[in-house]
């Protein structure tokens, strides 16, 4: 399982990405297609055509690294996919294939 901050920054391209794109190709997107650096932390994820595979761009400590994972059954769900950016919880419950109805939390820590 893929490791994320608490904090970090989570972007779904809005397109469909070749799934045989590599650092340079995924990299070439983030730059074209987001206002945000490659190498701030941030995690930029891609998804298929038929939303059943999804890469995760990222920095890592010294370098680009690339989370990939491929569902056996099922799609990952659009409605979350369009969340601009994302949250850590969000982006973890739809790796796991959860789809929430609605969600409240008790508090908010500033």
């Amino acid at each position: 399982m893929i490791s994320i901050a608490g904090t970090a920054r989570i972007f779904f391209y809005q397109g469909v990405v070749d799934m045989r794109k590599s650092f340079e190709g995924l990299s070439q997107v983030v730059e074209e297609a987001f206002d945000e650096e490659l190498l701030s932390g941030s995690y930029f994820a891609f998804v298929n055509r038929r939303r059943d595979r999804i890469k995760v761009l990222y920095w890592d400590v010294d370098g680009l690294a690339i989370w990939y994972k491929r569902l056996e059954k099922g799609t990952f769900s659009e409605s979350q996919i369009d969340k601009h950016p994302m949250d850590r919880k969000g982006f973890l419950m739809l790796l796991e294939g959860i789809t929430p109805k609605k969600i409240s939390r008790r508090y908010k820590i500033s």
